[in-house]
């Protein structure tokens, strides 16, 4: 099940909420979450968050139906905002700033650390709360540059 939310035209700030129930069927899910991002972006921004929604539900929530991922989707000026939450006991990323978070994992595991290099590829924020059960991500709507997927 899929439940969205979205703020009251009176409140002057574009935002929404999608909750669904953990599982890697995603394509409505991101459907959603798209809608407000310009055409060209859509191709990058969809293997973003789609890698961020998959972590959520696999990762954070092991695939579990019975707990949820909660998307908080924000637009303020010229940047859009995902805020992507799980039920799981939390994700400590690793420290880089120009290393590929691939290179801090052991062999057998990185292969998964390529979801964090696809996420600073794509978005010009990517913040985890203290916890690690929330993901922030933001892109600048950059009218000049090229997207990386198209």
């Amino acid at each position: 099940m899929i439940t969205i939310s979205l703020s009251p035209p009176k409140v002057g700030r574009n935002f929404s909420t999608v909750s669904f129930a953990s599982t890697l069927y995603l394509c409505p899910i991101l459907d959603l979450l798209l809608v407000e991002v310009p055409e060209q972006w859509r191709a990058e921004l969809r293997l973003g968050l789609q890698e961020a929604l998959v972590n959520a539900a696999k990762h954070g929530n092991n695939l579990d139906p019975s707990k949820i991922v909660i998307v908080r989707f924000f637009l303020a000026d010229d940047h859009y905002w995902w805020a992507i939450s799980d039920e799981g006991s939390g994700f400590a990323p690793p420290y880089h700033h120009h290393t590929e978070p691939t290179h801090l994992l052991p062999p057998e595991e990185s292969e998964s650390g390529r979801g964090l290099c696809i996420l600073h590829k794509i978005f010009d924020q990517v913040h985890w709360n203290a916890s690690g059960t929330e993901l922030r991500l933001g892109k600048k709507n950059q009218r000049f540059r090229l997207p990386l997927v198209s």
